[in-house]
C-alpha cells in the first residue's frame, strides 16, 4: 500500500492554522479575526441603514452627496476588511526551521556528563547563544534559537504565540490573529490607519446628522433622542479612535526611525545606535515603496523524502571532530593518546545511540 505524501503545511511544527490546502496561513488565535470583522462591519451597517439614510432625506434631491455618503462608507469598509484579510492570512516572514543544528559551528562543551549505564564521561553538544554579524558596517548580535535550531537573522525574533521565528518581527497582534513581520507590516499599518480614517468619517457624518436634527428641534437632547444611532456611533468611534489613531501615530514614529515595536520596547531606553535607520524619507520609502519579499517557505510543497536521512545526520557527529575537540580540551600527552582514541570510539557509540533514540522519538511524534 502506497504511503500518502505529506505537504509542508500538514507537517508544520508551528501553531499556525492553514486553510485552502496551505494557501492561507493564520495564527493560532485566528478566531479573533471574526471579532475584529464584526467590530468593523456592525457600525458600518448601522451607519448606512440609519445615519446615511437620514442624511439623504435632509439633503436636496439633486445633491450627489445623497449617494456619495453611503457609497464612501461601503467602499471604505470593504477596503479596511481587505487589508485585514491580507494582514492576517499571509506568511508574515517565517524563517524555515533547521532539521539539525548548524554543524559547522558546533562545538562540544567540556563540562562533564556521566553516562548512567557505564559511567563514562562524554562531552555535551552545545552552540554559542549569540554571535556577531555586520549590518551596515556595525556589529550586531544575533541569538541562537533552540526551537528552530538556527541563528536568527538580524531583527528576527521567535514568537511565543505562533512558535515561529519571524523576520523583522514587530509584534503579535491578537486583533488580526497573526504575527506582524517583514511581509505583512505594510498591510497592517494601512489597516490600522484606514480604520482610524473610517472612525473619523463615521463620527463626522453622525455629528452632521445631529446638526441637521438640531436645526429642526432646536435642543440638542431632542436631536439626540431623534437619532440614537448617531449618538451611539459617535461614542463608539470616539473610543476606538483613541486606539487606532494612537496606534497609527505610534507606527508613523517607528517608521520614521526604521524601528519595530519589539525593538522600541526592548531597546528604546538604552540609547543604542540604530544601524537600520536610513533617514526619514528612505525609511518611509522602504516600508511603502519596496517590493514585498517572497515567502521563504512553500507550504504547499511536499515534505522531502530525505528528511529522515537529515535527522540521522543531525546527531551523528564525525569521529574526527570528537578527536580534535578532545585533543584541544585535554592536551596532547603521549601516554594519554591511546586512552583518548578509546574514549572517542566509545563516544561514537554513545552518539549513535543518542541518534537512534532521537529519531525514534521524532518518528513517534
Amino acid at each position: 500500500m502506497a504511503t500518502t505524501r505529506q505537504r509542508v503545511y500538514q507537517a508544520w511544527k508551528g501553531r499556525n492554522i492553514f486553510l485552502l490546502k496551505g494557501r492561507l496561513i493564520f495564527g493560532p488565535d485566528a478566531r479573533s479575526v471574526a471579532i475584529t470583522v464584526l467590530l468593523i462591519l456592525i457600525p458600518s451597517v448601522i451607519f448606512c441603514t440609519s445615519v446615511a439614510r437620514n442624511l439623504a432625506e435632509e439633503l436636496p434631491p439633486t445633491s450627489c452627496l445623497r449617494y456619495a455618503i453611503p457609497a464612501a462608507a461601503i467602499l471604505f469598509t470593504i477596503y479596511v476588511l481587505v487589508l485585514l484579510f491580507l494582514t492576517s492570512s499571509r506568511d508574515p516572514g517565517i524563517v524555515p526551521r533547521n532539521t539539525h543544528p548548524p554543524e559547522d559551528e558546533s562545538f562540544y562543551d567540556p563540562s562533564i556528563r556521566i553516562d548512567a549505564n557505564n559511567g563514562r564521561q562524554t562531552p555535551t553538544p552545545r552552540l554559542p547563544r549569540t554571535k556577531e554579524v555586520l549590518v551596515n558596517g556595525l556589529p550586531v548580535k544575533v541569538k541562537y534559537c533552540e526551537t528552530c535550531m538556527l541563528y536568527r537573522p538580524p531583527r528576527c525574533s521567535h514568537c511565543s504565540v505562533c512558535d515561529n521565528c519571524v523576520e523583522r518581527f514587530d509584534h503579535h497582534c491578537p486583533w488580526v490573529g497573526q504575527c506582524i513581520g517583514v511581509r505583512n507590516y505594510r498591510h497592517f499599518f494601512l489597516f490600522v490607519s484606514s480604520s482610524a480614517f473610517l472612525c473619523i468619517y463615521v463620527f463626522a457624518m453622525s455629528a452632521w446628522n445631529i446638526k441637521f436634527l438640531m436645526d429642526q428641534h432646536v435642543y440638542l437632547w431632542r436631536a439626540m433622542r431623534e437619532s440614537p444611532a448617531s449618538v451611539v456611533l459617535m461614542i463608539y468611534c470616539f473610543i476606538f479612535l483613541w486606539f487606532v489613531g494612537g496606534l497609527t501615530c505610534f507606527h508613523l514614529y517607528l517608521i520614521s526611525r526604521n524601528q519595530t515595536t519589539y525593538e522600541n520596547f526592548r531597546y528604546g531606553a538604552m540609547n543604542r545606535v540604530n544601524v537600520y535607520n536610513k533617514g526619514c524619507l528612505r525609511n518611509f520609502l522602504e516600508v511603502f515603496c519596496s517590493k514585498t519579499k517572497p515567502s521563504r517557505i512553500n507550504f504547499r510543497a511536499y515534505v522531502q523524502e530525505e528528511q529522515q536521512t537529515q535527522q540521522q545526520q543531525q546527531y551523528c557527529f564525525p569521529a574526527m571532530q570528537l578527536r580534535e575537540q578532545a585533543n584541544r580540551e585535554n592536551g596532547d600527552g603521549g601516554d594519554d593518546r591511546r586512552v583518548k582514541v578509546e574514549d572517542n570510539l566509545e563516544i561514537d557509540k554513545d552518539f549513535m545511540k543518542i541518534s537512534e533514540r532521537h529519531i525514534a522519538i521524532e518518528d513517534g511524534v
